[in-house]
């Protein structure tokens, strides 16, 4: 016997509809490319994606096609966000920080046929689109008078707010099936050429249901959110979905994301909740300490990409009043996979006891499910000390690489994540490594997160990357690679004789390298493939 309720396919559009109809005076504030801050409103948002549906449907795009974005967090790349997957064609959010190179690659992979970009993008639309070889149309999302001067180097090229004024906004979402595709994002590729992620309407919006309730970012029509965290890095983490299912009010940075911009945009606009990797919040907190300046209504910052140390979650936490949500996921995980919320009994725990649940990449919500393996393929108990490969299930998670690349990806249905961690008796998971920068000496593992962790709480290191640097008698021991602040000294023995009781005497590294920078990649985290490259040739000291 069937249940007797309505059948309605959950899609996109019905997101922002909903936005329309019960939170149409919500603000969308964006920090435009052309220099200015521009206001509207869910419901000035709505009509604005439908007409540039109709556009897109009047250049020829039909359901299944890939739509790209070259683009900043702001509102024109919102509507695209709508008007691509609610018309029924698939999103795909190009990294603009790749190299032209990739772009090529994965544009042509992709079979884009349309690329909407922003105009701090010209140069390189100029290195990609006489190579690119399904795009038709190349679209500057901006309008007529701030087209390039020199237009003329890409012929054909559209302007955005000309496409929007040539239709109306008289147009009926179309109903299809749950299943189709709605966007396309690509991993990074540090191991060979980016693969691509096919998101169903199904699987965005099961995922907004998740990350929207009160154990993982607890989204609601009373706060204002800042993404930090770009549309083009797996569609922002979803909150510009979760924004209009919950009615938050939205500001967009656009491309000012140094701390001084940041902060003037959470004051002016009253933010609560923002996102972003590590290396963004440390940028804000150098500028917020600098000057001596405080927090007025951001509470939650959502921290994710990257493990963030412990040092950097007390620092807003005991001096800012911001509480961190440490969160775990990936490409493929669309991606919020754990969120390091409390329990009742972490409640009645000490504030370090507490931080050290904080610094842990937390339980999983709701759809997701977790387990870690060893070498064999055994799965390993929770609460014990023993780390293992990280392997996920569940609703929004990968099925297979779009294209088929790479064949099948599932371990007995699970998909191995490349992160090795341990959980605790209550389920939090705390990631250790990745599998490919797990430092392993004399056959033991050495977790290369936790000594950077620990590391970064100096009050001298800016950031800092533990790698596995070769030992003829152990074949593998650590090296920390350290950048220092600016106008700090500090010496190896120093910062050596700072792991003293905060680990087991046998994972302290053997040395120190001082480093003017440490290579990130496109969405900030650290390169550590790029690092061993660099320190191939490097001889640890011999006692």
């Amino acid at each position: 016997m069937n249940g007797q309720m309505m059948q309605q396919p959950l899609l996109i559009s019905s997101l922002l509809t909903h936005a329309e109809r019960h939170h149409g005076e919500r603000e969308v504030v964006s920090r435009r490319v052309e220099g200015d801050i521009h206001r509207t409103t869910y419901k000035g948002m709505a009509a604005r994606a439908r007409r540039m549906a109709k556009a897109l449907a009047a250049l020829g795009v039909q359901q299944s096609d890939r739509v790209a974005t070259l683009a900043w967090n702001g509102y024109r790349h919102m509507e695209l966000y709508y008007a691509v997957s609610g018309s029924g064609a698939v999103l795909h959010t190009l990294n603009p920080r790749l190299h032209p190179d990739q772009i090529v690659y994965i544009a042509d992979h992709a079979e884009d046929q349309v690329l909407f970009f922003d105009l701090t993008f010209w140069p390189l639309i100029q290195a990609v689109a006489g190579r690119t070889k399904t795009v038709r149309h190349f679209v500057a999302m901006t309008d007529r008078a701030h087209m390039p001067a020199d237009a003329a180097r890409v012929p054909g090229l559209l302007c955005y707010e000309d496409l929007m004024d040539g239709q109306d906004d008289h147009y009926t979402w179309p109903t299809f099936d749950e299943n189709l595709a709605s966007s396309l994002c690509y991993t990074s590729g540090t191991t060979g050429n980016p693969k691509g992620v096919l998101y169903s309407h199904r699987s965005t919006v099961l995922h907004t249901f998740a990350i929207s309730l009160p154990d993982a970012l607890s989204v609601a029509a009373t706060d204002c959110i800042l993404p930090v965290v770009p549309m083009f890095h797996v569609n922002a983490w979803g909150l510009p979905y979760a924004a209009c299912m919950n009615g938050a009010k939205l500001v967009f940075p656009g491309p000012g994301l140094d701390g001084k911009s940041l902060y003037e945009l959470f004051e002016a606009e009253k933010v609560t909740l923002s996102a972003g990797v590590p290396t963004v919040w440390q940028a804000l907190l150098a500028h917020v300490e600098s000057h001596d300046l405080r927090f007025s209504t951001m509470r939650r910052s959502v921290i994710g990409g990257s493990a963030c140390p412990e040092a950097m979650l007390r620092k807003f936490g005991e001096v800012y009043d911001v509480r961190v949500l440490h969160a775990w996921g990936m490409t493929e995980m669309s991606p919020v996979g754990t969120v390091a919320g409390f329990k009742p009994h972490h409640l009645e725990m000490t504030a370090d006891q507490r931080y050290a649940v904080m610094a842990k990449q937390g339980r999983a919500i709701y759809g997701v499910d977790i387990k870690i393996v060893d070498e064999a393929g055994a799965e390993l108990a929770w609460g014990t000390e023993t780390s293992g490969d990280v392997l996920v299930k569940g609703p929004w998670i990968i099925d297979r690489y779009f294209k088929g690349e790479g064949g099948d990806p599932l371990v007995d249905g699970w998909f191995p994540t490349g992160d090795v961690a341990r959980i605790d008796a209550d389920g939090y998971m705390q990631i250790t490594d990745r599998s490919k920068d797990v430092i392993k000496s004399g056959g033991e593992w050495i977790g290369s997160i936790d000594l950077e962790n620990i590391a970064m709480a100096h009050p001298a290191v800016a950031m800092a990357a533990c790698i596995a640097a070769f030992h003829p008698k152990w074949d593998e021991r650590p090296l920390l690679v350290v950048v220092k602040k600016p106008g700090a000294e500090v010496t190896k023995q120093e910062l050596l004789a700072f792991y003293e009781g905060k680990i087991a005497k046998w994972w302290t590294p053997d040395d120190v390298v001082f480093v003017d920078a440490i290579p990130l990649g496109a969405t900030g985290k650290m390169q550590k493939n790029r690092l061993r490259e660099q320190l191939k040739d490097y001889k640890l000291p011999t006692a």
